[in-house]
């Protein structure tokens, strides 16, 4: 690649946000640069659910059909690379991939998803995606009626298990710890024979994916069939700081209504910077993100 070229915008994360932003500039001929090393959030999820037109279609059948309608557009580039550093010279800004190149634009979207944070519990990594999950909008409904257990503690898992309890009545609470439930709280969970589990999780049982039993640290084991969770998370990629973007209390990329962060002409869409984590969420903020950026080069050119 020419590293003299100029692009309008360089976008960092091909998946569900990133190529929806691409497909907002693409169409108003702006040159974009898309680098992408294929480590989307969703990877662990074989099916995509709850996304409208789309529902039920497999991750890699939707990824395709998305990135080959944004390719069929010219002006656009897509580079399988990772991005490891960027910096502001004058009016652009540099990424640099980890080959090397140094690539110049006017402006940078970060569509960079995060990184879940995989606890140490035997058999976890294996399940999650399939029968360990964090979202009851992207995959209750195939677990409805099932044995399930809810890992997590305090309000956080007071609020995912009364979603739940709208898929199935089986329930049980893992808090791996002391409960630290509000007495109101424990009165409307034992209103729903919903049982609080204090002891640690040694290991998930399971073929393939699919949870078996779950075994407590003192042995036991517990008869589930779903398991869901809130993970801690991270940014997957440390550019936005390197650049001075702001974090969130949450660790997400602080940004305003139009997806703009706290640096002017850097934006970030997706996963990186919401709570809500979906397809629909995803390439919702990518598009706004797109149109935002188009908007405010057409002003300073026009």
């Amino acid at each position: 690649m020419n590293n003299n070229q100029i692009f309008d915008v360089v976008i960092i994360g091909g998946s569900y946000s990133g190529l929806s932003a691409a497909l907002s500039l693409v169409r108003l001929r702006r040159e974009i640069l898309i680098i992408d090393h294929h480590q989307p959030c969703n990877r662990f999820s074989p099916v995509s659910h709850n996304f409208l037109t789309r529902d039920r279609e497999s991750q890699s059948a939707l990824s395709n059909i998305a990135k080959n309608q944004v390719l069929s557009y010219t002006g656009v580039r897509f580079i399988n690379a990772q991005a490891v550093s960027g910096k502001k010279e004058e009016d652009l800004f540099i990424i640099t991939t980890e080959t090397g190149e140094r690539l110049k634009a006017k402006k940078v979207i970060f569509a960079t998803g995060v990184k879940d944070e995989i606890p140490n519990i035997k058999g976890f990594k294996e399940c999650w995606g399939i029968s360990i999950v964090h979202c009851p909008y992207c995959h209750g409904y195939e677990m409805k009626d099932q044995k399930t257990a809810i890992l997590a503690n305090g309000n956080a898992a007071y609020h995912l298990t009364a979603l739940v309890r709208n898929l199935t009545s089986d329930l049980i609470i893992l808090t791996e710890a002391k409960a630290d439930f509000t007495e109101d709280q424990l009165l409307r969970l034992s209103s729903h024979d919903i049982k609080i589990i204090e002891v640690p999780v040694a290991e998930i049982i399971h073929c393939n994916g699919l949870i078996s039993n779950i075994m407590l640290e003192d042995g036991v084991q517990i008869d589930i069939q779903a398991l869901y969770t809130i993970l801690p998370f991270r940014q997957r990629s440390d550019i936005p700081q390197q650049l001075g973007c702001d974090l969130t209390d949450h660790g997400l990329i602080k940004i305003d209504d139009e997806q703009r962060t706290t640096i002017p002409g850097i934006y970030a869409c997706g996963d990186n910077s919401a709570l809500m984590r979906s397809v629909s969420k995803a390439v919702y903020s990518g598009n706004l993100a797109g149109a935002i950026v188009n908007a405010e080069l057409t002003e300073e050119l026009f």
